[in-house]
């Protein structure tokens, strides 16, 4: 079957969704460009490697070796661990946190238990109530474009691009771009796309399914690649 891939709500305030992946064979597949960092779990072989993950401005073709296990979360718009700021950790270039003896985590000179699927909403509580996961409560209001009015507008971008990893300008985009190739993977019509997501024309929405998923709308609409978004 290849890649068997499953999301579901979080159960935390700072959790967007909690997803897991395995392969009972190698399977590539394009990841869409994503706005949100992650925290991401690892399993070959017994052995696990814990991955902290920034924004993504583009899609990438990744593949899912034979026999891997993964899980993680997916973070809410904000929250973010300020030892690992999200611009270093953008487009894939994860920060792999070292590990202890039986599987254990380090993080900040002190051993975590690892994980699993089922407990790691409790796992990332534990980090807000360490201290290092934050979440800052104002990318909110700048992302609508109402940041506070003691605030200037340099300050509210520097704000943003310090827990978000990339510009409101960017992730509006990406957000625009991931509703539409979600429209059209349901079957929408490219024309009805084009409307409901503001672009001004086809040529404008195909350019953006090729940056943010790689593929054309007809690619989208037809299913016949595995997008993971």
């Amino acid at each position: 079957m290849g890649l068997i891939f499953d999301a579901v709500a979080g159960e935390v305030p700072l959790v967007q969704r909690v997803w897991s992946a395995q392969c009972d064979a190698t399977t590539s597949f394009t990841s869409a460009a994503k706005s949100s960092c992650m925290i991401a779990f690892a399993r070959n072989g017994g052995r696990w490697s814990v991955h902290l993950r920034g924004p993504e401005t583009r899609a990438t073709t990744l593949t899912c070796p034979e026999g891997w296990e993964f899980f993680g979360v997916e973070l809410r718009l904000g929250a973010y661990l300020p030892l690992f700021p999200p611009a270093a950790l953008a487009n894939l270039n994860d920060a792999v946190l070292p590990s202890a003896s039986g599987n254990r985590i380090v993080l900040d000179n002190q051993d975590w238990e690892m994980p699993t699927e089922q407990n790691v909403d409790v796992f990332v509580h534990r980090l807000v109530r360490a201290g290092l996961l934050f979440f800052d409560p104002i990318v909110e209001q700048i992302r609508h474009g109402q940041p506070p009015r003691s605030m200037s507008e340099r300050t509210a971008q520097i704000r943003f691009r310090q827990a978000v990893g990339i510009s409101r300008r960017k992730l509006l985009s990406i957000e625009q771009a991931r509703q539409a190739a979600q429209l059209l993977a349901a079957g929408e019509s490219i024309a009805q796309v084009v409307t409901a997501c503001g672009y001004y024309d086809q040529p404008q929405l195909a350019r953006a399914m090729r940056w943010a998923t790689g593929h054309t709308p007809g690619e989208l609409r037809s299913t016949a690649a595995f997008l993971a978004f």
